[in-house]
């Protein structure tokens, strides 16, 4: 890994009123890193990434994205709010997949894909359609490009969510929660899909996930948020086999509690 972080956290906070959802947060993520993001509902790991993809502003701190402050500018030695037109230069950096797809429902899976290469990037359509079609066969689309989204599937819509935010080369992606809104049996194709994307690159990536053993399995580091605060992060065999504060001991007997009776439901409707 390069020495300097791709992308960086400085005693960022982030309140809502008088609710504060993110405390002073620290975290450097490097070029090439997986980084999963765990925790319970509400401890504030959605909006860690959807401060970095710019769709929330932080209440206070600074975040750099290859040493350019994000939501700043430095204009005669002091720091300003950032242009419009610096946002969107370092927002071409980042990707995000969202839970709910967000798939124009009047364009075809082709044309979802290549938009933003044309109308972003600039590119000649020609051009955008050859790179959209690779990108489609990656995720598995090859034969669905003429279809719209009604057609499809919610893995379907959800591979091409990842084919268009992934086909413009950022340099980080962020899933927040990329199979939270699909069907148990659909779940699987968009792990799979993703753990292909993280094996075969060396995009950063920081997945904001419940699924742990999909955490397990694809993360170089985890992290446990609670409270707006990262409580913990380690490797996943630290994180899992040895985790070091209550909160996080807590948090994962109640998943592995979730998980065996779910198991047991699962076995028993087997035998029904």
């Amino acid at each position: 890994m390069e020495k300097r972080p791709l992308v960086r956290y400085r005693n960022v906070s982030k309140s809502y009123g008088d609710v504060e959802v993110l405390k002073q947060i620290d975290l450097d993520i490097y070029p090439g890193e997986k980084v999963a993001v765990i925790g319970p509902s509400g401890s504030g790991k959605t909006t860690l990434a959807r401060m970095l993809m710019t769709l929330e502003h932080p209440t206070g701190g600074t975040i750099e994205v290859e040493g350019d402050m994000l939501w700043h500018q430095e204009v005669g030695g002091k720091l300003v709010p950032a242009s419009e037109k610096h946002l969107q230069t370092l927002r071409g950096k980042i990707g995000m997949v969202f839970q709910h797809f967000n798939l124009f429902p009047h364009m075809t899976i082709l044309r979802n894909v290549t938009e933003a290469l044309i109308h972003v990037q600039g590119m000649e359509r020609a051009e955008a359609e050859t790179r959209a079609i690779v990108m489609l066969e990656k995720v598995g689309l090859a034969d669905k490009i003429h279809e719209y989204p009604s057609r499809l599937s919610g893995g379907q819509k959800q591979r091409v969510a990842i084919a268009r935010a992934v086909v413009m080369q950022p340099r980080m992606m962020l899933f927040d929660e990329a199979t939270s809104a699909l069907d148990p049996e659909l779940v699987g194709e968009v792990l799979q899909v993703i753990k292909d994307l993280a094996a075969g690159g060396d995009m950063a990536m920081m997945l904001i996930t419940h699924e742990m053993d999909f955490a397990r399995d694809i993360a170089d580091r985890i992290l446990f948020t609670d409270g707006g605060m990262i409580v913990e992060e380690g490797t996943p065999e630290q994180i899992f086999e040895n985790p070091q504060s209550a909160r996080l001991q807590s948090f994962l007997s109640r998943f592995r509690q979730t998980w065996y009776m779910g198991g047991l439901q699962q076995a028993s409707t087997s035998v029904e």
